[in-house]
């Protein structure tokens, strides 16, 4: 890695920020987080945690000022998430600080766990390491990097992000069910980039059987490019062992949330293809799709990309369990054709789920509007 020699505390935050990212998919179902060690204004260590089982993003950084031959005495670390004070597959990164001397901790974001919360703070601060918490913007960003990690933790659920691709008008196909492709090029790299950083992607029956996508992360960099599970909301079992999804069925997993009372020879078909199938009960499909982000949880599944359809998409946004949306707006009136939401919806408009944060962008010819309907 090339050291860099940034002048500001904002510049040590928007590396360790960086280096976050790059373990975000790879890290879960622990948090992506990024470290950075400082010495008289200068970087001497940084690090990342990039797989489960490795070494968090501290012992990271400490071994990385090692081989470059640097000492992290009485250095400064930022680091974007508290340092755990357990031990794990890994041992305590507040201990590892300690022993190495590191005089201060500057910290992002908090970890909401049990096990964790508040612990490695303390213990730093009774050794004599001064312990400071990042303010405005890098706060923020530490706490954007976690979402996912931080609702499984708080309610045992993934977090839910919507992906929608529309016309002008709000159409996401024509009357006859076409769909491809209403985004663009780039915009369609764009989403095969979050499902590499996703622990699913998720769509309903009807859209396997209308358009039967892989639902794969293709022309990503990286080698190897990690695959999200695949999740298929299929109540009658419609989907059938030929889709395309089980052709790399052992390098990215298909679930499928079957009714409560699945036909059991259509579940040997598909178990035999490789799938689990997932019988879910509940009263109504709100109740069955949280029940369903429940059972994901359990399976150390901490985000899930929702891309369609458009009874499913109504589903998750009626049952109050989207946190994110990401919609994709292209430059075509279809003047008919099927809407991107389908559903009973609210009957008032006050009932209708506000988005607090919208943020506009271009992605090649099309405009993408990314909202955060709810921050944990």
């Amino acid at each position: 890695m090339t050291s860099l020699r940034p002048t500001s505390e904002a510049d040590f935050w928007q590396r360790a920020i960086q280096l976050a990212g790059y373990g975000l998919g790879w890290a879960s179902p622990n948090p992506a987080v990024g470290a950075v060690l400082v010495r008289n204004g200068q970087v001497i260590g940084e690090g990342w945690h990039r797989r489960r089982g490795e070494l968090h993003a501290e012992r990271e950084a400490l071994a990385d000022a090692k081989r470059r031959g640097n000492d992290p005495s009485g250095a400064t670390i930022y680091v974007t998430l508290e340092p755990c004070a357990h031990t794990g597959s890994q041992p305590p990164c507040a201990e590892g600080l300690i022993e190495a001397g590191v005089a201060e901790v500057v910290i992002g974001a908090e970890d909401p766990t049990e096990k964790t919360s508040g612990l490695g703070p303390a213990m730093l601060e009774q050794a004599g390491v001064t312990v400071r918490w990042a303010e405005g913007p890098p706060a923020d960003a530490a706490l954007a990097l976690i979402q996912d990690f931080r609702k499984r933790a708080i309610t045992g659920k993934p977090l839910v992000t919507l992906k929608m691709a529309m016309s002008l008008d709000g159409k996401v196909a024509t009357r006859t069910g076409d769909s491809k492709w209403i985004s663009g090029e780039e915009s369609r790299g764009l989403v095969h980039r979050w499902r590499a950083e996703m622990d699913a992607v998720a769509v309903g029956s009807g859209t396997v059987l209308a358009d039967d996508p892989r639902l794969t992360a293709r022309d990503v960099d990286g080698d190897p490019v990690r695959q999200p599970a695949r999740v298929i909301f299929d109540s009658r079992l419609v989907t059938t062992p030929e889709a395309a999804l089980f052709e790399d069925v052992g390098e990215a997993p298909v679930l499928i949330i079957a009714g409560p009372e699945p036909d059991l020879e259509a579940v040997r078909k598909l178990e035999a293809a490789g799938a689990e199938v997932i019988p879910v009960g509940g009263y109504g499909e709100e109740a069955r799709f949280e029940i369903a982000m429940k059972v994901l949880g359990e399976r150390e599944i901490g985000s899930v990309l929702l891309e369609g359809g458009a009874t499913l998409a109504g589903t998750a946004v009626s049952a109050g369990e989207v946190d994110r949306t990401e919609i994709f707006i292209a430059p075509l009136i279809l003047g008919g054709g099927r809407s991107a939401t389908e559903g009973a919806g609210p009957e008032f408009m006050e009932d209708a789920t506000r988005v607090p944060s919208l943020q506009v962008s271009r992605v090649g010819q099309d405009v993408l509007m990314s909202s955060t309907i709810r921050t944990w």
